[in-house]
């Protein structure tokens, strides 16, 4: 008895053998070259393989191009199956396909293999139709999981893109537009506040500052639109890429400079002013990228100065992180008007040095403000920036308290006002940045301030 089993075992086995052997025959064999005993012998399979109707390939998944192990075993009719492109194309035709492979990979989409092991594993996690392992780490935007016990365990961080914050924004009356932008997704929200920000909360010395009053004339005395951009279009500078640096007091401080510097000098000194400068050299209670304060870059600006951007341009070999940032590519001393040696930049043979007197803050009154800018060019503002503004696309920003009220303060060159103001609204002004240059971010956008009593 024993020795019958072991025979029949032996037979099941050469038969199943002889039977793959068989098939893979068939599979090797040009178009054509088949006898008529193997079409016969491919019918039968055939009729055995649809009397199944099973889910073969949608368990099994799709293969591109001809993959043998693409198959599946149908025990109840001794039959095999083929779930690759191959059994539709190659000999001995479509006679190898699954019953299912017309419905789930035979589409305009060229169907690829399940990433799905098989057989089916008892443990792990799926996302998004793809298999993962038992402790398998995945960043899913901002935060990262980890597959334990066949769950998703996930950290609860704010991530700086949030699609239900878009949809909210894009579906309700707000005056503008959100969008997704791919830079910023896997980013926190405190990361965003570090990186695309930069300028500390103002001073106490600073807020005490006394304002230096204007003449306060009417508001009939203005024209409906003023923008420096027109009243001065070579002198005034675009905004700077920041990148992941969050040094907009730097940024601000020195577009701010070099504009007024252009119009004062009536166009003779036009040179935009190093960024990099004030960064990396700028030290004293300053942070580089990680922020700094406007007043302590004004102050520099007078005692110190700073090159151009040409000599010094932004990210000088790309020393973006500590203490990279931090190191100062230039000497000066005080009183000179020029470095103590070459630029960092060979190709610029100026090392003038570009200074300013002494800051000053300008009166509160929205009529004086446009004063300042219309007299003497764009002027510095700080402004609070809440997590939705990392989502702009177009419109008028206003905060739309869907968001949070988390905020940091950023610091913005103010370029004039819109029309807007003489609609019983209020004064409203005009700044301009620049988004990241590799993204779909808008680029040098005209941005609409308006007063934090108006927004309320």
């Amino acid at each position: 008895m024993w020795l019958k089993s072991q025979i029949l075992l032996l037979y099941c086995i050469a038969s199943e053998v002889w039977m793959a052997k068989q098939l893979n025959s068939r599979r090797n064999l040009p178009w054509g070259l088949y006898s008529v005993e193997d079409r016969g012998s491919a019918g039968w399979d055939r009729l055995k393989r649809s009397l199944y109707q099973g889910k073969s390939c949608r368990i099994r998944g799709c293969c591109t191009g001809r993959n043998d192990d693409c198959s599946f075993n149908i025990a109840s009719r001794a039959a095999i199956c083929y779930c690759d492109q191959f059994c539709a194309t190659g000999p001995p035709g479509p006679v190898d396909c699954c019953a299912d492979y017309w419905d789930v990979c035979d589409n305009t989409v060229e169907p690829t293999r399940s990433d799905e092991p098989w057989p089916p594993p008892t443990s792990g996690c799926y996302k998004d139709g793809r298999y993962y392992g038992e402790g398998t780490i995945i960043k899913d935007n901002c935060n990262s999981c980890k597959c334990f016990q066949s769950n998703w365990k996930c950290s609860n961080e704010v991530c700086l893109v949030r699609p239900d914050l878009i949809q909210n924004i894009n579906s309700g009356d707000y005056g503008w537009k959100a969008d997704n932008y791919s830079q910023f997704w896997g980013m926190t929200l405190e990361e965003g506040f570090k990186k695309r920000l930069g300028t500390l909360p103002p001073s106490h010395s600073l807020l005490n500052m006394k304002e230096i009053p204007g003449s306060s004339p009417p508001e009939g005395k203005f024209p409906e639109f003023f923008a420096a951009t027109y009243a001065w279009p070579e002198w005034i500078h675009d905004p700077l890429d920041q990148r992941n640096c969050g040094a907009s007091w730097a940024f601000s401080t020195a577009s701010v400079a070099a504009d007024r510097i252009a119009i004062h000098s009536d166009g003779e000194i036009t040179d935009n002013l190093s960024v990099q400068n004030l960064i990396s050299c700028d030290t004293k209670n300053q942070h580089g990228c990680n922020g700094g304060s406007i007043d302590g870059a004004w102050r520099y600006l007078k005692t110190h100065g700073v090159v151009s951007y040409a000599c010094y341009p932004s990210f000088w070999k790309h020393h973006l992180d500590p203490p990279g940032e931090n190191h100062c590519y230039v000497s000066s001393e005080y009183g000179q008007n020029y470095t103590n040696g070459p630029c960092p930049n060979d190709l610029e043979k100026s090392n003038r040095l570009y200074r300013c007197g002494s800051h000053y803050r300008v009166s509160s009154k929205e009529t004086d403000i446009m004063e300042e800018i219309m007299d003497k060019g764009p002027v510095q503002a700080i402004m609070k920036v809440y997590e939705d503004f990392f989502l702009y696309k177009e419109g008028i920003y206003r905060h739309s308290y869907k968001a949070g009220s988390k905020w940091k303060t950023h610091s913005v060159k103010l370029l004039g006002y819109p029309a807007l103001w003489s609609m019983n609204c209020g004064v409203h002004y005009l700044t301009k940045m620049d988004r990241n240059r590799n993204s779909g971010f808008p680029m040098k956008t005209f941005f609409i301030l308006i007063p934090e009593n108006e927004s309320q």
